[in-house]
């Protein structure tokens, strides 16, 4: 994994409305050629209204653009990993002190692992900066979120099958099959040059 990665060419909107959600998707919406702003996907995700079911609404608008949401566990390695291969992370941290829970969504685009630091489109910031373990911490206590936001020919690093195929299906459900299927069959073919090796 490289000592340090930025990724300069994903999208920034800075605002700070309804958690900084909208903006953060919209990123990664117009980052993944989808046409989209803030404003628009505010609207898509209910908001103010649907505020408590906001992740399920972010996956739902994800796979109606005939995107998937693929699911990271809650190590910051794997992040990293993520981001190392080009993929920003959508994710959640807790903005406020200890006592006060004060949920933001933002999109990890670099780190370096030399002097410890995350760079993350956050809020009002297009290059905000925290160390690793203060982030660690934040993301924590805010339930340890992330997702990639990927079309069906892009696999993250380091693949898990189950939660890969996992998210196909949720396109699917989304109605969109023919994306669903190409997820299915690209991960297919990773696994069988993989058993051929």
């Amino acid at each position: 994994m490289p000592e340090r990665v930025e990724l300069t060419g994903v999208p920034a909107f800075p605002e700070r409305a309804y958690f900084a959600a909208p903006s953060a998707l919209s990123s990664l919406l117009v980052q993944q050629g989808v046409d989209t702003s803030p404003g628009a996907v505010s609207k898509q995700l209910q908001l103010p209204q649907q505020e408590a079911q906001l992740e399920q609404n972010i996956q739902a608008q994800v796979n109606a653009n005939g995107l998937l949401v693929y699911p990271l566990q809650p190590h910051l390695a794997d992040l990293l990993k993520q981001v190392a291969a080009g993929y920003p992370v959508l994710l959640r941290f807790n903005e406020g002190l200890s006592w006060i829970d004060m949920p933001l969504y933002a999109v990890l685009i670099g780190y370096d692992r030399e002097n410890q630091t995350l760079l993350l489109r956050a809020g009002n910031s297009r290059r905000w900066e925290t160390n690793f373990s203060s982030f660690e911490s934040s993301w924590a206590s805010s339930g340890a979120w992330a997702v990639l936001v990927l079309a069906p020919l892009q696999l993250p690093a380091e693949v898990d099958s189950q939660r890969w195929l996992q998210a196909a299906d949720e396109l699917q459900r989304a109605g969109h099959i023919a994306a669903a299927a190409n997820a299915r069959q690209i991960l297919q073919r990773r696994s069988g040059v993989a058993a051929q090796k």
